[in-house]
């Protein structure tokens, strides 16, 4: 990338995800720090276990490791007092280090964070962006733990309508984001900045082997899968019931693996039906990951209804690194939606409806060479989810802030 200014003055990321973290969000996290601190100089203060060991060289972020608890992800009340308690002594370390010329940045998971950075960058006079992962209170709407009209989804609004007027810029990942957010008062659409995540795996169709040796359907079976975590925002169920409705045809294949609380819904209901044509797997290692996405004849990806602009679609992008067909249930509008409508590399259904996801699958099983040929046109598509195209594009949108000042 093009080195183009001089070092000041300082950009601070906030985030409880960063490397060696393995998740998705650290890594992305990691990458755009690593961008940013080719202009100027980059603190990050992460919530990671392990983050700081490294010694900061130069042209990379120095990295502040903040003390952090991590309960269980099915213990929600011990998990919102440990991202309460996250978000204070993250409010200290930013207050502490953040100046007037300043940029700061925050991350909306967990989602007490942006509210404790925004407010303590304001403070010291300096600017603020977020970066919008899952979209509160909409995304515990769609998970059914409250109601639009609960104490706690108008507490949520009300405190966004401080925080997103308080923004100097908001990261989106999704071109369904910004119509959610645009209905706060003070929100324009000059503030909105759309950069959509990257692929993480090398870019190329793979052609379908059936000796793959993680692929757990049968040589002429085709096989259909689901990976990765089932959180909140996910409708898995909904896969196992279209297993289960299309149990009889021994021609296709449920290949099964994940984690997260939508995981342990799966293995309960494998553990009660036995379906036969349903394998449960752990996640495989991160070196056989482009391996085991290749071993699949078609993916899908399950999410709840009216979940367009609250979830992102990050699974997507290493489905179409390595040329899947995918089979989306969500709204025609939200960004999975578009994007696999728009490059004509799958099947988009109603979310939660387990019959119209099953006749997809056997639309996509009768006629292979179609769903062969949606593949290649996902590797070609996955093109346009450049690495460097996303980063450059936080770079600008981070030196534009920090010019403000000047």
């Amino acid at each position: 990338m093009d080195n183009i200014v001089a070092k000041t003055p300082s950009f601070i990321l906030a985030t409880e995800f960063y490397p060696p973290d393995p998740s998705t969000t650290a890594t992305y996290l990691g990458a755009i720090a690593n961008a940013i601190a080719l202009d100027m100089s980059t603190i990050v203060l992460s919530g990671t276990p392990g983050s700081a060991k490294l010694p900061a060289a130069e042209d990379t972020p120095a990295v502040i490791e903040i003390a952090n608890w991590k309960p269980p992800k099915h213990a929600l009340g011990r998990r919102v007092v440990a991202s309460t308690m996250l978000a204070l002594r993250m409010f200290w370390a930013v207050y502490r280090r953040a100046r007037r010329d300043d940029v700061v940045m925050s991350v909306t998971s967990p989602f007490t964070l942006p509210y404790a950075i925004t407010l303590a960058a304001r403070l010291r006079g300096a600017r603020t962006a977020l970066l919008i992962y899952d979209l509160y209170p909409e995304a515990l709407e769609v998970a059914g733990i409250a109601k639009p009209s609960s104490l706690v989804a108008r507490a949520l609004r009300l405190a966004n309508a401080w925080l997103f007027r308080s923004l100097n810029a908001i990261f989106v990942i999704g071109r369904d984001v910004p119509p959610l957010l645009l209905r706060y008062p003070g929100v324009t659409a000059e503030k909105i900045h759309f950069v959509p995540n990257w692929t993480l795996l090398p870019i190329g169709f793979r052609e379908p082997d059936p000796g793959n040796p993680l692929r757990k359907a049968g040589p002429a079976q085709f096989a259909v899968g689901l990976c990765g975590n089932l959180g909140f925002t996910h409708a898995p169920r909904t896969v196992f019931e279209a297993a289960r409705l299309l149990r009889h045809d021994a021609s296709i294949h449920f290949v099964l693996s994940g984690w997260g609380i939508g995981w342990g819904e799966l293995k309960t209901l494998q553990a009660s039906e036995n379906l036969k044509n349903v394998t449960l797997l752990d996640p495989v290692p991160e070196d056989q990951l482009a391996e085991f996405l290749a071993s699949a004849d078609a993916w899908i990806i399950p999410y709840r209804r009216n979940v367009a602009g609250v979830s992102i679609p990050s699974r997507l992008y290493n489905f179409l690194a390595v040329g899947r067909a995918v089979i989306v249930g969500t709204e025609v509008n939200s960004e999975a939606g578009l994007a696999v409508t728009e490059e004509d590399i799958g099947w988009v259904v109603s979310p939660e409806d387990p019959t119209a996801l099953a006749q997809a699958i056997l639309h996509a099983a009768a006629d292979r060479s179609v769903t062969v040929d949606r593949g290649r046109l996902a590797a070609v598509s996955a093109m346009k989810y450049s690495g460097r195209a996303s980063l450059l594009r936080y770079r600008q949108i981070i030196r534009l802030l920090r010019d403000d000042f000047s």
